[in-house]
């Protein structure tokens, strides 16, 4: 099976978020997948097939088939795009629907369209409280748990209590955000979903699909360039278009080889 390694939302090696592209000839078994993805250990793997005139994805954490991820949408675009199919527009059949990934030659930016998760205000749970330091204004709820807190030095130096988080199983994951004080991007965020086997994420484009919609509204702007702050960080590109959101990226290949397994 041919795979590859791509690093999204980034053009530099070792920064952004590392995704694996598989590209079986045809769907593997379930469990296959998952044990592929577990020995990867990257926050997702993706798998694509080709059907008639788009390509079918799915994706896996070390832990779990997912119903959306972005940076491996990108990955798995790049590759497509760089060894595949030498096509600036690529449409994938995927859980969430039909996801087109447009390339800007321009501006050599791959642009994601996604379903907006426009999240709606909620209670924080004294749990989530005493799992994340800082302090948290609000919290919002579509599939992540949107936590608001005051400055992005905030978010830099949150401190998790991940066995404690762990136990808050109301959603997917937990997005902590803030606005930013680099007059380069609008807001920063950082993204933590230890259920799924990703403590944290570093760079993560499905959570997108909610802070894009927060953030128009409350920045009063559909266009928005967001900073995720984990170690590694990463740029994304944002519009807001009522019930989608596009989020573009970069990406830089790591590696290229084959997967070895059982006939």
């Amino acid at each position: 099976m041919k795979y590859f390694v791509a690093d999204a939302f980034t053009d530099e090696l070792f920064r952004g978020n590392p995704a694996g592209v598989c590209l079986p000839d045809k769907w593997p078994d379930d469990q296959l997948m998952q044990n592929i993805a577990f020995e990867n250990n990257l926050a997702e793997t993706a798998f694509i097939v080709k059907k008639d005139n788009l390509y079918e994805l799915r994706w896996f954490t070390p832990e779990t088939e997912i119903d959306l991820c972005g940076h491996a949408t990108l990955a798995g675009a790049f590759i497509i795009k760089n060894f595949v199919d030498n096509s600036d527009s690529i449409s994938f059949d995927t859980k969430s629907g039909i996801l087109t990934v447009n390339y800007i030659r321009e501006k050599d930016l791959y642009e994601m369209d996604f379903p907006a998760r426009k999240p709606i205000k909620t209670d924080i749970d004294e749990t989530v409280r005493k799992a994340i330091s800082a302090p948290l204004r609000e919290a919002h709820i579509s599939r992540d748990l949107l936590l608001l807190t005051d400055t992005e030095e905030q978010v830099k130096n949150l401190e998790i209590d991940f066995e404690l988080l762990k136990t808050c199983k109301d959603c997917f994951a937990f997005i902590v955000t803030a606005p930013s004080s680099d007059s380069r991007y609008d807001f920063v965020s950082r993204f933590f979903a230890p259920n799924a086997g990703i403590p944290e994420d570093p760079v993560t484009g499905s959570a997108h699909s909610t802070l894009i919609p927060f953030w128009a509204e409350r920045l009063g702007k559909n266009k928005l360039i967001a900073r995720q702050l984990s170690k590694r960080g990463g740029t994304l590109y944002c519009e807001y278009n009522g019930e989608r959101v596009k989020i573009a990226g970069k990406a830089k290949l790591y590696l290229e080889g084959t997967i070895l397994k059982d006939a």
